[in-house]
């Protein structure tokens, strides 16, 4: 994967507008990845779902803890990729107390596909959701690559994760992670 250019998909997001009113104050937005990256270094990982336990509980507040330390990196974004629409990365985020990493819905699975990572969880009540990967995005072409082992374990229920933690790409970018408080 390294040195592969990401794929250019157009995603589906919701952005804050106060001119739309009432209690749910969004407005549809596309998110041409392509578009955004171009000319940044940016982190990029992505998960198997929302609400779900590694994702919920270790692996989306480790990079929210450690974005300082991605900024402090050279760093200028750090997004979470999920097979989930937009309405639930914006609950799920809410619920975590995400401030920082931005979430990027990926509805259709259309990044998650051209990136090879697209897997069946039907056995779980899933359907087809991302398998757990992590990359640096600089100017659209991937630099650093991370992928939990076992992609092809199809029925597994395993949900490994310790490779794609984001002290393994603070590593990779020479950058020691603070000690958890």
């Amino acid at each position: 994967m390294i040195d592969r250019s990401i794929p250019d998909v157009t995603l589906k997001t919701r952005v804050r507008d106060d001119s739309v009113g009432g209690p749910n104050p969004f407005r549809w937005q596309d998110f041409n990845v392509r578009e955004a990256f171009a000319g940044r270094k940016v982190a990029i990982f992505s998960l198997p779902g929302a609400f779900t336990p590694t994702c919920s509980n270790e692996q989306c507040p480790a990079y929210e803890r450690l974005y300082p330390s991605f900024r402090a990196a050279g760093v200028d974004e750090v997004y979470c990729v999920s097979v989930n629409d937009a309405f639930v990365m914006f609950q799920w985020a809410k619920s975590l107390g995400i401030q920082n990493v931005k979430m990027l819905p990926d509805g259709s699975g259309s990044f998650t596909r051209r990136m090879g990572m697209l897997i069946d969880k039907d056995h779980l009540g899933f359907g087809m959701r991302s398998w757990r990967y992590a990359m640096i995005v600089e100017d659209n072409r991937i630099s650093h690559w991370f992928e939990e082992p076992g992609i092809n374990d199809v029925g597994s229920d395993a949900d490994p994760y310790g490779e794609t933690a984001p002290e393994k790409l603070l590593a990779a970018l020479g950058v020691a992670a603070p000690a958890a408080a």
